[in-house]
């Protein structure tokens, strides 16, 4: 089913740094280590650790990381559809991209954490208004880039983060180039099954859709092997882009760099 080449994703959770600078130190290390794939999330305040702590935001950082990089690939793993007119978001992915010479990955999901949507005056609704508000803004976002002057670079791959089977997974089928999931070699089998299921549907071969996800909890050279474990049933069943976390203000990356030597020597 491998249809794409293994890579290795981090994510550089943009939380309790205290200073940009760490995290602009992290990105250079990424590249520097051979990650292929930096991502960041689209929150506004920490997920763990100090609810309170510092964070910085998404897009912003996209753009400064753009410009500072010159191999790795970035992206939001992944960008809130709710917190951007979706004309809007194509723009910037459109102006990242030109700015990182075609390097943007554009992420994006329904969106989950309530207090983003209450301090920041978005409208929460439920799981179900949020997922179609997804599924309205993908067309948009495919108008859009294609009507922009400049165009993109280059036909921006589109990654669509979520596990839900019977509406997440149907818009991975009909629109996206990349989906991200949590899923464990245990009940990923199940959901790529149910993806097939809706690839057939519209008519899409499965294997055109590169397979991320989640692998690995905290950094720290005691979980490494439990973390190569992990890669070797995931790369088995079919997933590619194996992403680890990171979070401020270390930015530890020794599971990444560990991944990365076992990417190497497959």
């Amino acid at each position: 089913m491998v249809s794409h080449p293994l890579r290795i994703g981090v994510q550089l959770q943009p939380q309790h740094a205290p200073q940009y600078r760490l995290i602009r130190d992290a990105v250079r290390r990424c590249e520097d280590l051979g990650v292929d794939v930096a991502f960041n999330w689209d929150h506004f305040f920490p997920l763990y650790g100090d609810r309170d702590g510092p964070h910085f935001e998404c897009w912003t950082m996209l753009a400064a990381w753009a410009e500072q990089t010159s191999r790795i690939q970035i992206g939001a793993l992944v960008s809130c559809n709710s917190y951007r007119n979706p004309e809007l978001l194509a723009d910037m992915a459109r102006t990242v991209d030109h700015i990182g010479d075609g390097r943007l990955i554009l992420g994006i999901g329904s969106g989950w954490k309530h207090r983003d949507y209450r301090e920041y005056g978005y409208e929460f609704g439920t799981a179900g208004s949020r997922l179609d508000e997804l599924a309205a803004a993908l067309p948009r976002i495919q108008s859009r880039l294609g009507q922009l002057n400049p165009a993109p670079t280059r036909a921006i791959p589109l990654l669509i983060g979520g596990e839900g089977e019977r509406k997440t997974l149907r818009l991975v089928a009909e629109y996206a180039d990349m989906w991200h999931s949590f899923a464990t070699a245990d009940t990923y089998p199940h959901k790529s099954a149910v993806l097939a299921e809706h690839c057939a549907a519209v008519g899409r071969d499965p294997a055109s859709i590169e397979r991320s996800a989640a692998v690995g909890g905290e950094q720290g050279q005691a979980g490494v092997d439990a973390l190569l474990a992990e890669a070797d049933a995931l790369a088995e069943l079919g997933v590619n882009l194996l992403t680890i976390g990171s979070s401020g203000p270390d930015y530890d990356l020794t599971g990444a760099e560990a991944l990365c030597r076992w990417r190497d020597r497959q």
